[in-house]
């Protein structure tokens, strides 16, 4: 079964909420789950003074750790139409993952809590695409998938970038029950792709052992089919007799 990470920073919770319902939707296609939080860079007199609670009972994440997943899912709070300082402190420490192509081929998907509905919840998923591109990780889009993103009768969060939920300036407003459910229809798509991808890959390995020309001798050792290679030897002598009865002319 494929592994996704659920990679937040949460400073009123209100991301955590949407990375549990995240791990709900994930879970029902039976992927496995773990979530985690980047490091804290603020000092707890600063987080005292703005009245921060107590952080998430979620492992801290380190760089080296991504290598172990095939996704992530990222839970991105807004600093002005773009991610806080502790994602970018963690995202800029994957700088020897980068180096070794380390990331490359694994998918990823984005979620976010803004203060308003026009706080930059489509703008801070574009400046964490620069980020995928650059390791070749794929970007995966929520798109419309839940229809209470069409719904214009209450403030719902989300975009067809990822989950979200609006939590006022002073955080007051918690995450709506159809936020959680556009979170959970995320995580449950996320997965679907994941496991039709691991499906997919399966499917071609066992095709490639049927028709690769590429066997193992008695040591264990990589060799050539006998009828490859009377067939190879054949087409080159084929192409000697050809070049011979030809005349190049310039």
């Amino acid at each position: 079964m494929p592994k996704v990470f659920i990679i937040f920073y949460s400073l009123y919770h209100h991301v955590y909420t949407l990375a549990q319902h995240i791990q709900k939707g994930l879970e029902s296609q039976g992927v496995e789950v773990e979530l985690y939080q980047v490091p804290e860079t603020l000092d707890d007199a600063i987080l005292e003074k703005m009245h921060a609670p107590a952080k998430p009972d979620v492992p801290i994440i380190t760089a080296d750790k991504l290598k172990e997943a095939d996704g992530f899912l990222l839970g991105l709070p807004t600093r002005f139409g773009i991610f806080p300082a502790q994602i970018k402190s963690f995202l800029d420490s994957t700088g020897g993952l980068w180096s070794t192509g380390a990331l490359a081929g694994k998918f990823a998907g984005t979620f976010f809590s803004t203060a308003s509905q026009h706080g930059g919840q489509e703008t801070t998923a574009m400046t964490a695409i620069t980020y995928f591109a650059h390791h070749g990780i794929n970007y995966v889009p929520f798109g419309f998938a839940n229809p209470h993103l069409f719904d214009n009768t209450e403030v719902v969060g989300g975009s067809p970038y990822g989950a979200g939920t609006v939590a006022n300036g002073d955080g007051s407003r918690q995450p709506s029950e159809k936020e959680l459910d556009i979170a959970e229809t995320q995580g449950s798509n996320f997965a679907k792709l994941l496991l039709t991808f691991e499906k997919g890959q399966s499917i071609v390995t066992k095709q490639e052992k049927k028709t690769s020309p590429v066997t193992e001798n008695g040591n264990g050792q990589a060799s050539v089919q006998p009828e490859i290679k009377s067939k190879a030897k054949k087409v080159r002598e084929e192409s000697k007799a050809d070049k011979k009865n030809k005349c190049f002319c310039m």
